[in-house]
């Protein structure tokens, strides 16, 4: 946004050169084309010479490997792009390969019955234990952007077609998958108050064999009558219906969310905001979970207590996004209501990391101070606020043709 695309480009490249790198935890080997979760800067003072460490997993609490720090290098990688209006380092065959390399990991068959990723817990931007294991709903919307961005990066040769035709199948898929069985609003929650369980065959309505009674008290006060949004996880006889900002947000702006659901998205925010804005800027995850169910869902982590860091913590870094997302949609003004509230505090309190409290009212209790993705997302924020063009770079118009569904529901989800 600084016109500094040079710094973007050395970034872009060497992180590409760190996925090369043999990646071992124990006696296991990881898959090739994953990206560092991390990495930090050794200096040697006697040579005065610098060394990058990156982190695979193996240095990780959990020893989870990242899922999304790939699909946040092809969009960076796009952004770069779009930006410079330069596709000479996305056509780079060491860029190129280092995406086919991520997309192999991600499209390769398996026993998956949905077109979405399985993931374990921790393997992203939440990467304590905090029950988002198996379809998390950050992973998926950045797996979607993803997919598209490497489709307008990938060259047309033997080797980028293949890709791009499984690009598009898994899209097709993916969309209709997401926007079907993901999407929460007043007439879904409705119509799984009434499911029928033990249901068998392809007419059945309740196909993920979901249990009302499995429905939280707190969803029927937290859900208005306009508006919606992606849940948290959906597998088998399993729904996690916490709101997570990041997921909603990068599905506003991949366009994974139709107009109309991206519309009741912000109807939710507009509604709720006490609840998912508060006096700090922005819930990661709504609400917490708290007693024995904490104790269950986190082994008593006592860094994700109620109302913080991961659960039901304000991260102001998530600014940016919510930003993007008001812009995008002709909302701006709900954007700058947001930032100004972070502003009146921010600076005051040195740029912490994140905040604890139901309304995001005090400093983390270990929160990390002058934190640079909190300075960064403010800054985003405010710039993009002020320049609209500057969204272009991270979002993306819906594809009629490319995402227009290729199955239906069967005549039986209605009756």
């Amino acid at each position: 946004m600084n016109g500094e695309a040079d710094i973007v480009k050395n970034f872009i490249l060497k992180t590409l050169r760190l996925q090369s790198w043999e990646k071992k935890i124990d006696r296991f080997q990881l898959g090739e084309g994953v990206m560092p979760a991390s990495f930090k800067v050794l200096h040697d003072p006697i040579r005065n010479s610098e060394t990058l460490i990156a982190d695979f997993g193996e240095s990780a609490i959990g020893r989870v490997a990242p899922v999304d720090s790939g699909f946040w290098w092809i969009i960076l990688l796009r952004a770069y792009t779009k930006s410079t209006g330069d596709s000479s380092l996305a056509e780079r065959p060491e860029c190129q390969k280092g995406m086919r390399l991520i997309l192999s990991l991600c499209l390769s068959e398996g026993f998956d019955t949905f077109p979405t990723l399985l993931c374990a817990d921790g393997c992203s931007m939440i990467d304590r234990r905090m029950g988002v294991y198996g379809y998390p709903i950050e992973i998926q919307a950045l797996f979607f952007m993803a997919l598209r961005c490497a489709l307008a990066l990938l060259k047309h040769d033997a080797e980028g077609k293949e890709f791009i035709e499984r690009i598009v199948k898994r899209l097709h898929a993916l969309s209709y998958h997401m926007r079907s069985y993901f999407w929460l609003d007043m007439k879904q929650l409705n119509d799984i108050y009434r499911y029928k369980t033990e249901e068998y065959s392809h007419t059945a309505v309740n196909k993920f064999n979901i249990m009302p009674d499995s429905l939280p008290e707190w969803i029927f006060d937290f859900m208005p009558v306009h508006g919606g949004y992606f849940i948290g996880n959906v597998g088998p006889s399993n729904m996690d219906f916490r709101w997570f900002c990041l997921g909603n947000c990068i599905a506003i702006l991949s366009s994974l969310a139709t107009h109309d659901q991206a519309t009741a998205i912000m109807d939710l925010i507009e509604s709720r905001w006490e609840e998912l804005v508060g006096e700090m800027p922005l819930k990661v995850c709504y609400p917490a979970i708290e007693g024995h169910e904490w104790r269950i869902i986190t082994g008593s982590d006592p860094k994700n207590t109620r109302w913080s860091y991961h659960n039901g913590g304000s991260w102001p870094v998530l600014l940016w996004l919510f930003t993007a997302a008001c812009v995008k949609l002709g909302r701006p003004q709900m954007a700058r209501r947001a930032i100004e509230l972070a502003e009146s505090r921010l600076s005051k309190d040195s740029w912490p990391e994140y905040y604890d409290g139901k309304c995001g009212r005090f400093i983390g209790k270990q929160a990390r101070k002058n934190q640079t993705w909190s300075v960064a997302g403010y800054l985003v924020a405010k710039m993009m606020l002020e320049d609209p063009s500057h969204l272009g770079m991270i979002s993306l118009e819906e594809d009629k043709h490319l995402l227009k569904p290729v199955l239906r529901r069967s005549s039986s989800w209605t009756s």
